[in-house]
């Protein structure tokens, strides 16, 4: 049986805080060196490291502007370990194209890349923490063409449907779903791949898998229009099993470059318990890889946060809702990560 995990989450940007943060950074007279501005918020990395936006207002960091306001001076430099790097905006399907233009218009000012995840395919995660998406192939073909429309011309990477063909392999979802899954994949990989200045790594699993279940339906569904796959996102597998295994499937579709969800993987995966559920909020985890491009690997575009550290898989171990802030656990991930 492959593992299963929820990896939804919300977007959680602003439009006014966004804007005015952003403002503050710029008035700083910050460089994009990767320095503080004035008012202590955490401003870009280096873009030649690093070319995504970091999110002034995300979780993370409205967490830290918390805790320096209680005193918590140590809790608040735990999780600007988390604050300071970039990572993905799930896109809400309610505010699709809204969210794509505020987040790539936001990363666009800050002369930064965004960084999206397209998680809205129908009967998307079978069931479990985060199951929903789209009601049909009509409402996710409509969605994607708001999220195209709100990214236009500006720079984007797009990680698509993370588990969606995982879930085709592994008996998760069922059989009559599976050429209208491969079908809307391969379109959404089309509509996004087209727009100007937009990259789109299709969704292949984890390390947990066998590569060779995954090579028929990545074809299938696109991979040869795509910039490449992710693996990993939202898991907890080292970057080395997580580029092994992403090299054998990428001998196997044109040498494809692929990109590793680092975020959490510091300790690799939990082993204890039941193994069934040791993809959701398992203890003892580290932040991983900080996000680069400069991975040292030509196979390797980026070593990514695609899942965002401290937001919970679901209401499993104590935690909250699927994609919501859970503060005690991030701050768990930042301290097993000094």
């Amino acid at each position: 049986m492959y593992e299963r995990r929820g990896a939804g989450a919300r977007a959680s940007v602003a439009v006014a805080g966004v804007v005015l943060l952003l403002a503050g950074c710029s008035s700083s007279g910050d460089d994009g060196d990767g320095e503080k501005d004035q008012a202590g918020q955490v401003s870009q990395q280096p873009k030649g490291d690093d070319p995504y936006w970091v999110n002034p207002d995300g979780n993370a960091a409205q967490q830290v502007s918390t805790f320096t306001e209680e005193g918590k001076k140590e809790e608040a430099e735990l999780i600007k370990k988390i604050a300071a790097h970039p990572t993905g905006e799930w896109i809400t399907p309610e505010k699709a194209e809204a969210e794509a233009r505020e987040v790539t218009e936001a990363a666009e000012k800050a002369d930064r890349d965004a960084l999206l995840v397209i998680y809205n395919i129908p009967h998307r995660d079978c069931g479990q923490f985060s199951q929903g998406g789209a009601k049909d192939g009509n409402a996710y073909r409509e969605f994607i063409d708001q999220v195209a429309g709100g990214i236009g011309d500006r720079n984007a990477t797009v990680i698509l449907e993370p588990d969606a063909l995982l879930h085709v392999v592994d008996g998760c979802t069922a059989q009559e779903f599976h050429q209208e899954r491969l079908d809307l994949l391969k379109g959404a990989v089309e509509k996004l791949g087209s727009l100007k200045n937009t990259k789109v790594y299709l969704d292949a699993g984890n390390a947990g898998n066998n590569p060779s279940d995954l090579y028929d339906p990545l074809k299938k569904a696109g991979i040869d229009q795509a910039d490449g796959f992710s693996v990993n996102v939202s898991n907890f597998y080292t970057t080395e099993d997580s580029t092994k295994y992403g090299k054998e499937l990428s001998a196997k579709i044109g040498n494809k470059p692929f990109v590793i969800d680092t975020s959490r993987n510091g300790n690799g995966p939990y082993t204890e318990g039941d193994p069934a559920e040791n993809w959701c909020n398992p203890p003892g985890r580290a932040l991983g890889e900080e996000p680069t491009t400069k991975t040292g690997d030509d196979l390797v575009d980026a070593y990514l946060w695609v899942k965002r550290p401290g937001e919970s898989d679901g209401t499993c171990r104590g935690g909250p809702n699927a994609g919501e802030w859970w503060p005690d656990y991030a701050l768990e991930l930042a301290k097993a990560s000094e």
